[in-house]
């Protein structure tokens, strides 16, 4: 859908499975981006439900109407983040000139959209990336946040970086280049293990696309009491060691280096709390088990072994 008086469009692409409370965070904190970029730019919706039951439906029909491009409610139902992710962008780049991406735990401060089209505008670039800033309840256990566990993937760049890959939860990219490249898609194989953001982008960086970084475009990941605990960051950190060395290998790195680099992490992951003490600072002896597992995790990934995200 064309916007009126030359105003770029924006299609925000939404994955969602069994998280209906947190969608409508997400979709009232875009009203607010939308509104704060209505003179430059129009921004529409697209939902892709990954339930076979339609469970997101209530809150599509709830938002039906609120944004001027429109919103898109879609059903893949086949519990594979990569052909869910695959049908949102589609219908997105069929809707708007850009199809800016986020999940569905996400929620956008209002200036999110702003900041992805200025870096776009500066930098000409084909797709625009941020960061996310995890967040957890009020009450949570000290040590959390204390320690570094929200920190997993988190990296800041100067605004306007060249960078080598984006993420799924936070990117913007030009719908005429998705059309252009249409063998640049998630591949289901890793719609389970996790990782095929990593794959897609690294394919598509291949492929020519410019990834430039947004300092300001950042969202925030709304962590889940559920999540907030020891046993679930061990195990995401094991988990994420075995996806970036799953996805790695897919894009290219031999096995071998793979294990090497994993055995290094390793090696300096066990040493960790040692350095600390020596240093007079406190061990963080669960963020260091969390270390050592990623490290697993990754030698893991170099002999094919597959962990289920969760």
């Amino acid at each position: 859908m064309p916007a009126s008086s030359g105003r770029t469009t924006i299609a925000v692409a939404i994955c969602t499975y069994k998280r209906n409370e947190p969608l409508a965070v997400l979709l009232e904190s875009l009203i607010a981006c939308a509104e704060r970029v209505q003179e430059r730019s129009a921004v529409g919706v697209v939902i892709d439900d990954d339930t076979r039951d339609e469970l997101a439906r209530p809150v599509a029909d709830a938002f039906a109407g609120r944004f001027e491009v429109g919103l898109r409610y879609r059903v893949s139902g086949k519990q594979n983040i990569s052909m869910a992710r695959n049908l949102a962008i589609e219908t997105a780049m069929d809707l708007a000139d850009w199809t800016a991406m986020t999940d569905d735990d996400c929620e956008t401060p209002d200036h999110w959209l702003e900041a992805l089209l200025e870096t776009q505008a500066r930098t000409g670039a084909d797709a625009v990336t941020g960061r996310m800033v995890r967040r957890v309840p009020d009450g949570s256990s000290r040590w959390i946040t204390e320690e570094p566990f929200l920190e997993l993937g988190v990296e800041q760049f100067a605004d306007g970086t060249e960078m080598p890959s984006a993420a799924t939860f936070n990117t913007m990219i030009s719908s005429d280049w998705l059309k252009a490249n249409p063998e640049i898609r998630f591949a289901p194989a890793y719609g389970v293990v996790g990782g095929e953001d990593m794959v897609f982008f690294r394919a598509a960086k291949a492929a020519g696309l410019s990834i430039r970084f947004s300092e300001q475009g950042f969202v925030y990941e709304n962590e889940s009491a559920e999540r907030a605990t020891l046993g679930y960051q061990l195990y995401v950190y094991f988990w994420h060691g075995n996806s970036a060395s799953l996805s790695c290998i897919e894009s290219g790195m031999s096995r071998p280096r793979m294990f090497v680099h994993g055995a290094a992490s390793l090696v300096r992951a066990s040493g960790r709390p040692f350095g600390r003490m020596l240093r007079g600072e406190k061990p963080q002896l669960r963020f260091g088990l969390a270390q050592v597992l990623h490290a697993v995790g990754k030698l893991l990934g170099t002999f094919g072994v597959r962990i289920e995200h969760r």
